[in-house]
Parts: C-alpha cells; structure tokens; sequence
C-alpha cells in the first residue's frame, strides 16, 4: 500500500511543470581563439540555438527549432539580426565597463541572461533580465518596480541612465511579460516531445 501511495504521490508531482526560456549572451576581450560574442537560447535547460560572432549564423540545436524556423521564417531572421547587431552592443558595452573599473588589459566578460519562467499548470509567469561582469552579477531588472536594482557599486551609473530611458523600460517589460512567455508556449508546443525525453543541460 505504501508503495502504491508514493507512486501517486510522485504522479502528482511530476504532472505540473514549469517551463523556461533562457536567452545567455556573452561577450567578452582578451580571451584568445574564442569568439568575442557568442548567444545560446535555451528551453526548459535544453540548448535550442546558438551563434557567435565568428560565424555570424544561426545554428537550430534541436529538429523541433529547424521545423519551427521552416513554418516561421520571420523567427529566424529577428533572431539571424539579434546574432549581428549585438556583438557591437556587448563590445561597446565592455569598453565603457573597462574604464568605469579602471581596467586595461587582461580577459573580461559581460553576460546578459533574459527570459522567463511559466508554469503551465497555475499559468503563472515570471520574467527576469540580469547582466553580469567578470562572474559577479551586475544589474538587474525589477519587473515589479520597473527599475533597474544596480548589485555593484559601479552599476549606479548605469542604473540611473536606463532608469530614465522610458522606452528602454517599456520595451524589457513587453519582452518580459508578453513576448517572451508567447515564445516559450510557442516552443514548448513544437517541441514538447523532446523537451520530456532529453536530459537537462546546466
């Protein structure tokens, strides 16, 4: 009987799920035979595409993303415009943080981590938009506030800038809160069953 109890009990768990969607952007100087930009997007811990700046083109990891790009052709070129345009955001931006921490030489990092999280069960969603800089988290967007919350000293001038930059704001919280949790329905929807089968990715 108690076996059969625990069975259920663990049916139970496993019936809600919740899903995510993670867009990971590093850039980064100084690091020898690595490109300066390189972007992963990645669905419930599974790598789902990728680029960098050395090859300029986006790879579908997974057959349900070529199948979803095959239906979706505008998909593939607003993510083909994300691969060019941002490595000089990340370049630019890593200069400007080279000089706010009296930086010269030596190997630097900037990442940006966007998405959300959705459990398809309460339909809850909650969306996240965080930098971080040579390992150490950096700012982060307050989705409840609609500010940015600077996590370094050397954040406050950034902070204040993007805090007054309305548009800036509105365009995280539509990606957060709209764009982003329709994009993850959309994928957890083609590639719902590999999604169950394949092992996770850390």
């Amino acid at each position: 009987m108690k076996h059969v109890f625990l069975l259920i009990l663990l049916c139970h768990v496993s019936s809600a799920v919740k899903h995510s969607l993670k867009f990971i952007f590093t850039g980064s100087s100084g690091v020898p035979n690595f490109p300066e930009f390189v972007a992963a997007g990645v669905v419930d811990d599974i790598l789902s595409g990728y680029c960098d700046s050395n090859k300029k083109i986006v790879e579908p990891k997974q057959d349900w993303v070529k199948k979803l790009f095959e239906d979706d052709p505008q998909h593939f070129e607003l993510y083909t415009t994300e691969c060019s345009e941002k490595p000089l955001f990340f370049k630019a931006r890593i200069n400007n943080l080279k000089q706010r921490f009296n930086q010269s030489g030596g190997v630097h990092v900037l990442q940006r981590m966007s998405g959300c999280e959705w459990d398809d069960e309460t339909g809850e969603v909650n969306g996240f938009n965080k930098y971080g800089y040579d390992g150490e988290d950096f700012i982060s967007f307050d989705l409840k506030t609609l500010t940015w919350i600077n996590l370094k000293p050397q954040a406050v001038t950034t902070k204040l800038r993007w805090d007054t930059d309305k548009a800036r704001i509105k365009y995280n919280e539509n990606y957060l809160t709209e764009i982003f949790p329709e994009w993850l329905k959309k994928y957890v929807a083609y590639g719902n069953s590999s999604l169950q089968r394949k092992g996770r990715i850390t």
